[in-house]
């Protein structure tokens, strides 16, 4: 059964409501695309903060007036979050280390001092998101590249 602004996961309580709202808009996609909700509502919230981060004025405003019916409703190429099922996962040289960040994004997800840990995590996101994997070198060469998407 979709969330929504009646119903929703506690840890969703004391966020923002504009990005709860968000959060839960993005946690019934994934559900929908097959995600377990255990692992859909960290993953939204996580999505939820950073849109709202890069949101303009306008995409925040829509998500405030948005109606549960429009939060329950999944729409794939949603234009307030392309990154999060479509587009594929980087792992980059980072300062800290090495950075996991969707294509298009303007921020890192995460950042892991160890490189394995950073393909590892986003191995898992791309697999999950059914896009692909490409794994930079230091200097930004393409060292590695893995599909997961659907054949």
């Amino acid at each position: 059964m979709p969330w929504d602004t009646k119903d929703y996961p506690s840890s969703l309580k004391n966020l923002d409501p504009a990005i709860r709202k968000k959060a839960i808009e993005i946690a019934n996609a994934m559900v929908k695309d097959g995600y377990e909700e255990s692992r859909a509502i960290p993953i939204a919230t996580k999505q939820a903060k950073e849109w709202y981060e890069n949101a303009s004025k306008q995409e925040i405003k829509q998500i405030k007036q948005a109606g549960d019916q429009e939060l329950q409703s999944h729409k794939k190429n949603s234009s307030s979050r392309p990154e999060l099922m479509d587009k594929g996962e980087h792992v980059l040289a980072h300062e800290d280390g090495w950075a996991v960040q969707a294509e298009d994004a303007k921020r890192p997800s995460e950042v892991f001092s160890k490189k394995e840990e950073a393909i590892d995590r986003a191995r898992e996101i791309a697999k999950n998101k059914q896009t692909h994997l490409i794994v930079h070198k230091k200097d930004g060469a393409v060292q590695e590249k893995t599909s997961y998407e659907p054949k």
